[in-house]
């Protein structure tokens, strides 16, 4: 008997779509929606079935950004054999999303038991929402957002890369909403620091889900649920892209505090009921 079906993979998919690169944690959103529907959160096959699915909305940024990455990717490659092409932003950009990856992958292994583990609990998703919150808020305000992209440094990018440790330790923080405050405190604009989340996810998300998948697949979750909440979180992803870049060119962040409080306090109010399991 599978630990997820496919009905609730579609569910979990659309959840995973819409979440991954809004600021109000994918994971988090994961394990409430999970709590709901009686799947069990801590669960080593389901664990690796939501790590998996981020898959589908990494694919969506590929797509997305396709035209982005192959100037990137090509940017790189001619700096590579020529020493002039290395002065370029593209070039140096390149190698700054790599360098920027390896804090979350070293974090990623020493920290795996502690983020399967006591981590991955509802009450720690609930209290990140919460502070991750103030974090957003405080970092849309005292940002200065007078650099663009083509302005972005390699300091920008480490900062920005080694805050996705927050999200991987507390789950609720989000991935999207720390990388994105980080970019913002550095003095980015909305859309730059929206953009550089995007990229260095791809690297991220991406190696998790491959890691993963062994579990999601020899732990009771069927190839097919795999795939239908993939695709289903890869089509949602990509809208979602598309409107979150449209949203922050002209909004603030503030939406999301909001609603990153409201589901916090409503789930420490569940929890504390009994009416939902940590």
């Amino acid at each position: 008997m599978s630990a997820i079906d496919i009905g609730q993979s579609v569910i979990l998919g659309i959840v995973e779509g819409l979440t991954e690169f809004l600021p109000v944690s994918s994971t988090g959103h994961l394990k409430i929606a999970e709590g709901l529907l009686g799947i069990p959160v801590g669960d080593k096959s389901v664990v690796g079935f939501t790590a998996v699915i981020q898959v589908g909305a990494i694919a969506a940024v590929l797509v997305y950004f396709f035209r982005d990455i192959v100037r990137f990717a090509a940017a790189w490659g001619r700096g590579l054999v020529n020493p002039r092409a290395r002065q370029e932003h593209d070039y140096k950009f390149a190698w700054w999303v790599i360098f920027a990856t390896l804090p979350i992958v070293v974090a990623g292994l020493l920290f795996q038991s502690l983020v399967k583990g006591p981590l991955a609990s509802l009450w720690v998703v609930a209290g990140s929402l919460i502070v991750g919150s103030a974090v957003m808020w405080f970092a849309d305000r005292a940002g200065s957002g007078r650099r663009s992209e083509a302005e972005s440094t390699l300091t920008d990018a480490m900062l920005v890369g080694a805050s996705q440790i927050l999200a991987l330790l507390f789950p609720g923080f989000s991935r999207s909403g720390a990388t994105i405050s980080t970019g913002l405190l550095r003095g980015l604009d909305r859309v730059a620091a929206t953009r550089l989340s995007f990229f260095l996810s791809i690297p991220a998300l991406t190696g998790a889900g491959l890691y993963e998948l062994k579990d999601a697949l020899g732990g009771g979750v069927g190839a097919v649920a795999l795939v239908v909440g993939t695709v289903v979180s890869f089509v949602v992803a990509y809208a979602s892209i598309a409107w979150l870049l449209k949203f922050v060119a002209g909004h603030t962040f503030t939406a999301f505090v909001i609603y990153r409080i409201v589901v916090g306090v409503a789930l420490l109010a569940v929890l504390g009921t009994g009416l939902l399991q940590p």
